[in-house]
This record gives C-alpha cells, sequence and structure tokens, in this order.
C-alpha cells in the first residue's frame, strides 16, 4: 500500500495542452513595454566633418576601459562616422596619444 502511495506522488503532474498565456508585450504579466530610443549619431547632429586624431579627449569617449574601439551598436554613430573614427585611434594610439590595452 505505500508503495503504491509513493508511485502516484512521484510521477509529475501533466501539462496543459494549447497556446501559452498571453502574458502581453514584453513577456511580463501587467508590465509596460519596454523602449529603447534610437541611438542618432554624435558627428552627424554636432555636423563634425573630420574626426581628427590628436583630438584624444574626443576618441577617449570611444575607447572602452581595456583599450578596445566601442563597436558601433553600442556608441550609436553612423557607418562612416565609425570608419574615420577607427583609423583616426588608431593613428593616435601609434603617436601614443590613446593606450593600446589596459593599464
Amino acid at each position: 500500500m505505500a508503495d503504491e502511495v509513493n508511485q502516484e506522488s512521484s510521477t509529475p503532474a501533466p501539462r496543459p495542452q494549447g497556446p501559452r498565456p498571453d502574458r502581453g508585450p514584453g513577456g511580463r504579466e501587467g508590465g509596460r513595454k519596454f523602449f529603447r530610443r534610437k541611438k542618432v549619431c554624435k558627428f552627424c547632429v554636432e555636423k563634425i566633418d573630420d574626426i581628427n586624431y590628436k583630438d584624444f579627449r574626443l576618441l577617449q569617449q570611444f575607447v572602452a576601459e581595456r583599450g578596445k574601439i566601442v563597436p558601433r551598436r553600442l556608441t550609436g554613430v553612423c557607418t562612416p562616422h565609425q570608419r574615420r573614427l577607427t583609423t583616426a585611434i588608431k593613428r593616435a594610439r601609434n603617436i601614443a596619444l590613446l593606450p593600446f590595452a589596459a593599464r
């Protein structure tokens, strides 16, 4: 008799079939929809035509703490400016205005 009781409690309960309950937009019940603002290019907004490699204060904003160039999906810089930014950072590194790696 005790063996029968243990067998019944050890079997998992059957899952309900069909669509999942609607949790609304964002995946949480009663939560607000997450809104992410579109990132805009800093250089386009401020109308900066050329990115100078000597302006290391500007370039430091686009270099991570470890010394890596931050990708454009994180910074919001447009593709042509990201290319110019990358070459300017590399030039600044070569003349020791910016570090190649973290300290």
